[in-house]
């Protein structure tokens, strides 16, 4: 009688710890980051020359996915659309699209993108996958 006991107070006890080491682990988890940029063009042929085929590299790098590339047509459901070209990107976590923005390379495609295009950018996190 007393080892069922036993074996009973052991399964509830482990089941408890389980159950708060899966909460933990939730609380944890980080949640995805949508990038939306907007980005009105004046130059068209050096933003696409210069600036494009290496930040595309650079967002791999540093783990990113592109979702859009801003030359697809943008259809308005509610509103008036945007003018300018939309890229959507995709990051793991905040801290890893933190480390893209803030990279020095990064920093220095920007230098270059700027005399050629203006860049309106906001992060959402997405919902736990």
């Amino acid at each position: 009688m007393k080892t069922n006991y036993k074996v009973a107070i052991a399964l509830v006890a482990g089941a408890a710890i389980g159950g708060a080491a899966i909460q933990g682990l939730h609380a944890q988890a980080k949640l995805p980051v949508y990038v939306v940029q907007e980005i009105d063009v004046s130059n068209l042929e050096s933003y696409v020359r210069e600036f494009i085929p290496k930040v595309r590299v650079l967002v791999n790098t540093f783990g990113g996915r592109s979702l859009t590339i801003g030359g697809g047509k943008v259809t308005s459901i509610e509103g008036e659309s945007p003018k300018s070209r939309v890229v959507i990107l995709r990051w793991e976590s905040m801290e890893k699209f933190q480390a893209w923005y803030n990279s020095a390379e990064y920093k220095e495609l920007r230098k270059i993108a700027d005399k050629s295009a203006k860049f309106r950018i906001f992060a959402v996190e997405g919902v736990p996958q």
